[in-house]
């Protein structure tokens, strides 16, 4: 019987243990959770998202596909936090059933972590002037240029196209014209490397506009932008950084992700919203034959003795030249990447094409891209990696833009009663106009270009915190030019044959340490630190080799080499520069930051006496909101506001050797070999200096969901690099010196909010407007420029750069239908004393507006730009209602509003060729038409524009539906660009600038290709 019982015992002793195991290891209540986290703009999974349970130590994090799962003991409903960097924290009640939250990003930009100079901090804390546009931006507005992802986007910058042409150059500026000689540009800096801004083309290859250095990045490899505006942000990279600095930064994989493939495509169509006008053939003539008929009357003849050229002008007939000039251009994109990570490496690989036709015939530009982005984390302190971006880029020139004889000239310019054909069926040509048949079929100029834009780094971890990176970078282009003129068309017939074959060679070599410290300590780790050193050895090297031939066999055979007659040249320089910089920030209790920097900078450039420059900055920053007093309002999430101080300089723009004195060969005398000083040495030459303060404020409320932030800034450059004139005995007409200064002043205003949000809709909104003033504070004399010779444009102490000097036209006497101009001095004459400055090419503001809807599945978004108060000077109006004074030129039908009887009110003055110059009292003085007419303000307008940038309607299917198929996102879109522009403006185009070869004489518009309206369709599709 004992030991029955001792047996029960046991067993029950037994059986207790296990269900008291059972009950340790197993939760009483099991609940299971699945969910995904997607992009609320685009729908788009977000990996990597940081998912937790309320109250809880419970957290995962999302897969590759955006999705998690919880199974733990947690009873229903429970809350989860859900956070993404780049976006608002989210907080969602859940009940078991699969939830989708979606996150927005934020757009306010208060809280996100971004890349400075240098390191990374989070917004909040930091004191500069710093904007940011996200990679999605690029995933929903799919574009063929980096330029195209920034304008509008954000407050200070302005980016303008200044053609149509695919590849054409832009204008980039962040808060206005720093300088006049040295470049404007901003610095590039992708993935770390120092990229450079020239211009891969050989100037005049062709005549045609500059194009764009920045046109072979593959926008969709982008994962995020930021703006480094003022100098507090921009004075660490010194004397590079004066003009802003662009920080690109393109995707990398993260580690432990399941490798994904996506691919990309678009086609497109593009078309001209307006299109080239001329006067027909009987028009011609009627306004010819009045021309003659004024002109004798004017010098006192009898009209009816007058012999007209064109004694029936109905009967002349009407040759369409333009029709023939333009085209629907077609554009194909083609992209696959993949990018994912193991526990030691991640890695993003891409391959891309673009091809583009101009709406203009017969320019194309190609595009051939791939990019490796590799990090190894060798160990748990020590971590290389690399960024290597191939580019081919092909480009077919026409010479269209800015040029006499180019494609677009050819077809405007004879007069339209004249055969486009001989009776022989050659082509015809007149004067010194080419046949633009003959051109668009028988060009041949192309521009082909290599270019490697790449770096490698390790980096060491020495304690938690503190760690140093050295990298090495490069950015190498070749750009190899040839060019062919037959004797079919006008270059090639006077010298049997014309050929040039042109290289170019940009090489720039970085080798940057940086020693970096980032500590919080403290009770409640209320002190913060993040502080830097480092230095940086660069080298610029540039080569040119170009040969040219006359004379060939057949126009089959093309090589310099076969030519009669060859001469060459070549050029070599290099420049380098060499820099030590710190930088430290301090932020107590997550409310006060100060911080400061300094970079001191050696360039060859410069004179023995100053290589040496040293641009300090420094800022404060005051959360506000953190405060009791303001967080008893219980209305701000976030205020802060902040202000700066800081140098910055710039060698950009100057020769390699801008300070020494140059002897050149080719004084020859007596056919002996000689040479000759051409450049006076400057010992004393030194660095141009920017002087900016800025003071700023940023506010969130609302949740967040309404942000505000706002700049004024107040930017000083000094000691210009300036070509000042000298006397002519020296022997030189100018010397470079520092003389000179400039100002540009300003105010900025962001506001983003989001107007709705929920599970199934949801309404955000982007605003911005920028405000700049430029000016020209002191200068040693008037510097003219200007389009084909004359002399426009005019930098004048007092007045901003690329201001306009004109013969101000203040009416035409409806009387005698002379033009009246502004009579300057009082002397009762229109002379050369009587050009004033009527206007500049700069506007007074521009800013754009943005609006972004998502509704189950489907998106749309629409994209205004806006710029106004730049004047444009219409060159085609000035050479084509020249009122009679262009014998071998046609007319627009602009000219057919003249003056034509007494009464009538207009402003285009009487046909005639008749140049005297009687005087008026009152101040004015009418003139009959000639070459003052010619530089009249009659032909600078209004280029205040609001335009429909990019309309975009795109549907995301399903996760369901696509998960059956082993697919994780696949989108379909439609998107048009340029769809509506309102404007005043009488050309083609008011995004145009034909002559921004020359940062001083932008505001042209010269035979400009426009910007074509494009429609396109596209898919993304990712696995």
């Amino acid at each position: 019987m004992k030991n029955l019982y001792r047996k029960g015992f046991y067993l029950l002793l037994c059986v207790f243990w296990a269900v008291l195991s059972y009950a340790q290891v197993t939760p009483t209540i099991q609940s299971r959770l699945n969910g995904t986290v997607l992009d609320a703009a685009t729908g788009q999974p977000l990996p990597g998202a940081v998912v937790k349970i309320k109250g809880t130590t419970h957290t995962v994090s999302t897969g590759p596909d955006g999705r998690f799962t919880f199974v733990t003991g947690q009873k229903f409903p429970y809350t989860l936090i859900v956070s993404y960097i780049g976006y608002d924290q989210k907080e969602q009640v859940v009940d078991g059933t699969p939830v989708t939250i979606r996150l927005q990003e934020v757009q306010s930009q208060l809280t996100d972590v971004v890349v400075t100079g240098y390191s990374t901090q989070e917004r909040k804390y930091i004191a500069g002037s710093i904007s940011s546009v996200s990679g999605s931006v690029v995933q929903n507005q799919p574009s063929g240029g980096f330029n195209q992802l920034l304008q509008g986007k954000t407050t200070g910058v302005q980016v303008t196209s200044n053609s149509g042409v695919p590849g054409g150059g832009i204008t980039f500026r962040v808060r206005g014209n720093n300088s006049i000689n040295a470049s404007v540009d901003p610095l590039y800096i992708i993935d770390g490397v120092f990229v450079s801004n020239a211009d891969p083309i050989s100037a005049g290859l062709g005549n045609q506009q500059a194009s764009n250095p920045i046109a072979d990045l593959n926008p969709s490899d982008i994962e995020d932008i930021q703006i480094l505006k003022d100098a507090n942000a921009t004075a660490i990279y010194g004397s590079l950084g004066a003009n802003g600095v662009i920080i690109v930064t393109t995707k990398r994989g993260k580690r432990n992700t399941k490798a994904n493939i996506n691919l990309n495509t678009f086609q497109g169509w593009s078309t001209a919203v307006k299109k080239f006008e001329v006067a027909s053939g009987p028009e011609v003539a009627l306004l010819t034959n009045e021309s003659r008929i004024n002109t004798a009357i004017d010098n006192g003849q009898d009209p009816s003795t007058v012999v007209l050229p064109f004694p029936n002008p109905q009967s002349l007939p009407t040759y369409d030249r333009i029709s023939g000039l333009f085209r629907t251009a077609k554009s194909s994109n083609y992209e696959v990447s993949t990018q994912g990570g193991t526990d030691k490496s991640t890695y993003y690989v891409s391959l891309g094409y673009l091809g583009q036709e101009s709406i203009v015939k017969p320019s194309d530009y190609k595009r051939y891209s791939a990019r490796l982005n590799y990090d190894n984390y060798l160990s748990d302190k020590l971590k290389v990696g690399t960024s290597i971006n191939f580019t081919r880029s092909e480009r077919n020139l026409s010479g269209s833009d800015n040029n006499p004889t180019g494609v677009i000239n050819s077809a405007l310019f004879p007069r339209s009663h004249l055969p486009i054909y001989n009776t022989d069926g050659t082509y015809a040509r007149y004067g010194s106009f080419d046949n633009h048949i003959a051109l668009i079929e028988n060009l041949d100029s192309k521009a082909v270009g290599w270019r490697t834009i790449g770096n490698i780094f390790g980096e060491y971890t020495f304690l938690p915190g503190l760690k140093i990176r050295s990298s090495w970078s490069i950015d190498n282009t070749s750009e190899y030019d040839n060019s062919y003129s037959s004797t079919l068309i006008s270059a090639g017939i006077a010298v049997n044959g014309s050929a040039s074959s042109i290289e170019n060679k940009n090489l720039v070599l970085t080798n940057e340490q940086v020693l970096s410290f980032v500590k919080s300590f403290g009770e409640g780790k209320k002190h913060n630190i993040n502080a830097l050193v480092g230095n940086t050895l660069n080298t610029v090297l540039n080569e040119s080799t170009s040969a040219s031939g006359t004379g060939f066999a057949a126009n089959s055979l093309r090589s310099v080499s076969v030519a009669a007659t060859r001469s060459g040249s070549a050029s070599r320089s290099e420049s380098k520069l060499v820099s030590f910089f710190s930088k430290a920030s301090y932020t107590y209790n997550g409310k006060y930051t100060i911080d400061g920097s300094i970079r001191a900078d050696a360039s060859s450039k410069f004179g023995t006496n100053n290589r040496w420059g040293y641009f300090p900055s420094g800022g404060v920053a005051w959360r506000l909101s953190q405060e009791e007093f303001i967080k008893n309002l219980n209305f701000f999430d976030e205020l802060k506001v902040r202000a700066s101080l800081g140098l910055s300089g710039n060698q950009n723009g100057i020769g390699a050797y801008a300070a020494q004195g140059l002897w050149s060969s080719g004084a020859n005398y007596l056919e002996q070999p000689g040479i000759a000083p051409t450049q006076l040495a400057n010992p004393d030459l030194t660095w141009e200096t920017t002087r900016q303060f800025n003071v700023g404020a940023e506010l969130g409320i609302f949740k967040n969901r309404l942000s505000i932030v706002a700049d004024y800034y107040n930017k000083y450059t000094y000691d210009l690099l300036l070509n000042v004139p000298v006397p002519y005995r020296s022997g030189f007409a100018s010397y470079l010196q520092n003389y000179g200064a400039v100002r540009n002043k300003g105010v900025e205003l962001g506001i983003n909010s989001t107007n709705i949000e929920t599970d199934a809709f949801q309404w955000t909104t982007n605003f911005n407007i920028s405000f700049n003033n430029n000016k020209i504070e002191k200068l040693a004399s008037d510097i003219s420029l200007g389009a084909s010779g004359r002399n426009i444009s005019i930098l004048r102490q007092g007045y901003s750069s690329n201001s306009f000097q004109l013969y101000k036209q203040l009416y035409v006497d409806p009387q005698t239908g002379n033009a009246v101009y502004e009579d300057v001095n009082g002397d009762g004459l229109i002379t050369s004393a009587d050009r004033q400055i009527v206007g500049n090419a700069l506007p007074k503001y521009t800013g754009g507006l943005t609006n972004n809807f998502n509704f189950k599945g489907f998106d749309l978004s629409f994209f205004f730009y806006f710029q106004q108060g730049n004047k444009i000077m219409n060159m085609n109006d000035f050479f084509m209602v020249h009122g009679g004074t262009q014998a071998n030129i046609g007319f627009l039908p602009r000219q057919l509003e003249r003056w034509q009887k007494p009464g009538d009110i207009t402003d285009i003055p009487r046909l005639t060729t008749y140049s005297a110059n009687p005087t008026q009292n009152g101040g004015a003085a009418n003139n009959y038409g000639g070459n003052v007419a010619s530089l009249s303000s009659r032909y600078l307008e209004d280029g205040s524009f609001i335009r429909l940038k990019t309309l975009t309607f795109g549907y995301t299917l399903p996760k369901d539906v696509l998960s059956r198929i082993g697919i994780s996102k696949f989108r379909i879109y439609a998107q048009g660009t340029n769809l509506l522009t309102f404007t005043n403006y009488g050309g083609l185009d008011p995004e145009v600038s034909s002559q921004s070869n020359n940062q001083n004489t932008v505001g042209y518009d010269w035979a400009t290709v426009p910007q074509p309206r494009t429609f396109q369709i596209g898919a993304s599709v990712t696995f």
